[in-house]
């Protein structure tokens, strides 16, 4: 597969080979917003073969990157300046 990744995306910290094989999908509650968006059909493809809830799914795996990009952002906030 060809690496999509923008030039100016920011560097992520390396995730190990096992990171997805031992990760936990986390179904948040609350309302919903409803969109269009468009992704690969390959991914699209992945989740639906995981059967019904595919978008409550892919959901999950967007909150969980938000999540860690938040904590991420509030921990450079809090970092003291030199």
């Amino acid at each position: 597969m060809e690496d999509r990744t923008r030039p100016d995306a920011p560097e992520g910290p390396p995730l190990g080979k096992d990171f997805w094989a031992t990760a936990k999908v986390v179904y948040p509650d609350g309302p919903k917003e409803r969109l269009t968006v468009r992704f690969d059909r390959d991914v699209v493809a992945w989740f639906k073969a995981g059967g019904r809830g595919y978008q409550t799914r892919m959901n999950a795996v967007l909150r969980s990157y938000f999540e860690a990009q938040e904590t991420k952002q509030i921990e450079r906030k809090s970092k003291p300046s030199p």
